[in-house]
């Protein structure tokens, strides 16, 4: 055998081109590698050392105390305690699914709501916790903790929460909280809250919000896998939110909620000579404790759909026919126009025939002749029939507004309805046909298209007793830090004067005496023995019954269809503390349902005014 020492010089270069192209393979994949280790140390460096500190330090807020709200005499009516909330962090979920049946099994949840917010909360804030359920019982709240470790993403919170002392207490001047949409996120007041806060959304908590919220604080917290916190890193504390104090009065609020129970209506009561509104009744009303406890979909459902409307504030947004109590406004315009004659007698026979069409009085037979004095004392339909044909309806209009009614009167709360004063313009626009006169004579005693609220009312029999100035209602006290006044400080806002001759008001304001203190007087009920009450019923149709049945016997009549009660009323008349606007729904007439509860409740309050030895 043979052996050579010398290479094959083709094999030598296949060899040698094998080798660099090795070479050169390792050259780029270590290229590659330092290219890429320059980018994740270098370049991003400080990125992924964010991201990294991310994993363990875990950001929590920390919500502030929210503001607690008293009435005028320093009685606490709303505080906060703590309450066990049920939450869970999207980003930290593995099995959406099953962590959604493990949570069913151990507290009693809408499991499919839940797994909308939660899916909900992964496009837009995975990294913040999504509210489950709120106010954990001790028995959930031990099964939670037991099986927590098992169950990532799972966190337990302990929050204020919201509780009215006093349950459906001014439910609808206090209002509520709710959790925060979306649409409030973007609106201002609202950049100290995040998705899962509760804010204001009615009454006083929505109107001061801002001021009751405070300023969150925050921790930055060591956590492990299991979100167990090891320990805080920093910790900047909350700031409690400013308390509110209410013009109201919690005992005579009490008192006007007790004639309501069982009862569709709304009374007001107002301070004749400031606007201050030291009352404030709607029923059917709610209990915002249920709304703090966090409110179910089936509980939420049977609010709104309840025909009797008890979210709604009936007192600035229940809009009503006036019934009598417009006659006011009529003699008012007659006398300042020239058109009524005080002394002038009319005979009222029970009806009165206009145009083909029998206007009937609400008293059968009739009052016989009556000057505008007894008139208004006993709310005689004849005498205003033919008081308004006189006059005309925007002569009216003119005045009814000029007094204060058809429109808001920017009372610090939202949802106020402006109620309507129709007159020929109207009409023509809304149902493009002409005006009836004969619609005029529906409008003098309160009926056709006139419509008003309960609040409007209360500043009309205010102004007229006041010398004719127009207050802004006003619900708040003050705002400040504990019991110290600070942000806002309860003033008298004058919006408009009526600018009416001092003798025709002081012509009404005697008749309306005499329609409490008088022997025939509509309102006799709510007469005093020690002090003089002034005031003037109403009865306002819901309907014009057909001409068979409208001597029909109420509890004859369907209950939608029965009249409305009214009653306005101030104490005492000489020098008036408070008026009062009572509205029962569907109960009849105004002197024999409404006026006796202005009895009781002028009666409860002045004695309490008497034996404090102050003003309201």
């Amino acid at each position: 055998m043979v052996w050579s020492s010398d290479f094959d010089p083709i094999e030598t270069e296949i060899y040698q081109r094998r080798l660099t192209r090795l070479t050169f393979f390792v050259l780029i994949v270590f290229g590659v590698l330092f290219v890429r280790l320059w980018s994740l140390q270098i370049i991003n460096g400080p990125k992924y050392r964010i991201q990294s500190e991310s994993n363990r330090i875990d950001l929590r807020d920390i919500l502030p105390s929210r503001g607690l709200i008293f009435d005028r005499n320093g009685q606490l009516l709303v505080d906060n305690r703590p309450s066990f909330i049920l939450g869970v962090i999207p980003e930290d979920i593995r099995d959406l699914d099953g962590l959604r049946e493990d949570l069913r099994r151990l507290v009693e949840i809408d499991s499919l709501a839940a797994k909308e917010k939660i899916k909900s909360a992964l496009r837009w804030d995975p990294f913040n916790p999504v509210y489950i359920k709120k106010g954990l019982t001790r028995d959930e709240l031990a099964r939670i903790e037991t099986n927590i470790f098992s169950m990532p993403g799972v966190t337990i919170e302990v929050k204020p929460k919201r509780h009215c002392i006093y349950n459906t207490l001014a439910a609808h001047l206090i209002g509520y909280l709710g959790e925060i949409d979306r649409a409030q996120l973007n609106r201002k007041g609202y950049k100290e809250n995040k998705l899962g806060d509760f804010v204001g959304k009615f009454g006083i908590e929505k109107r001061w919000h801002r001021h009751l919220n405070g300023i969150r604080g925050g921790q930055q917290v060591e956590v492990d896998a299991y979100g167990r916190i090891l320990r805080v890193v920093y910790q900047k504390a909350a700031e409690p939110g400013l308390n509110v104090s209410l013009t109201m009065d919690k005992d005579l609020q009490m008192l006007v909620e007790r004639p309501l129970h069982n009862r569709v209506g709304a009374i007001v009561a107002m301070n004749p000579g400031s606007g201050e509104v030291l009352a404030m009744a709607s029923s059917p009303a709610f209990n915002p404790n249920d709304f703090a406890r966090g409110m179910d979909r089936k509980g939420w459902e049977r609010l709104l759909t309840d025909l009797n409307f008890p979210l709604q504030n009936r007192v600035i947004s229940g809009q009503y026919p006036p019934g009598s109590l417009f006659k006011i406004v009529v003699a008012l315009t007659g006398l300042e126009e020239g058109v009524i004659d005080p002394n002038e007698r009319i005979f009222c026979g029970g009806s009165y025939s206009f145009q083909g069409r029998v206007y009937r009085d609400w008293k059968e037979g009739g009052h016989g002749y009556v000057d505008l004095h007894r008139a208004l004392v006993e709310s005689c339909d004849v005498y205003f029939y033919k008081m308004g044909q006189k006059i005309g309806i925007d002569t009216i209009a003119k005045y009814a507004k000029r007094l204060g009614l058809g429109r808001v009167t920017g009372i610090q709360l939202g949802d106020e309805e402006p109620g309507l004063i129709p007159n020929k313009a109207w009409k023509l626009r809304r149902w493009h046909v002409p005006w009836q006169e004969g619609e005029t004579l529906s409008v003098a005693v309160g009926q056709s298209f006139t419509l008003v609220t309960p609040i409007q009312i209360a500043r009309f029999i205010s102004a007229l007793f006041n010398g004719g100035i127009l207050f802004r209602p006003q619900v708040t006290n003050w705002i400040g830090r504990e019991n110290k006044k600070g942000v806002f400080e309860f003033k008298p806002d004058v919006v408009g004067r009526w600018g009416l001759k001092r003798e025709n008001m002081e012509l009404v304001k005697r008749a309306l005496i005499g329609v409490v203190n008088e022997p025939h007087g509509t309102g006799r009920r709510a007469r005093l023995d020690q002090i003089r009450v002034a005031g003037k019923t109403g009865t306002a149709q819901v309907i014009a019954l057909p001409e068979e049945e409208e001597s029909a016997e109420e509890r004859d009549v369907p209950y939608k269809f029965r009249d409305h009660a009214w009653f306005l009323a101030v104490a005492p008349a000489e020098r008036p503390v408070i008026a009062l606007a009572i509205l029962i729904e569907h109960s009849g007439q105004g002197g024999a349902v409404a006026a006796p509860i202005a009895k009781d409740i002028f009666k409860g309050y002045l004695n309490k005014v008497e034996r404090l030895g102050a003003s309201p």
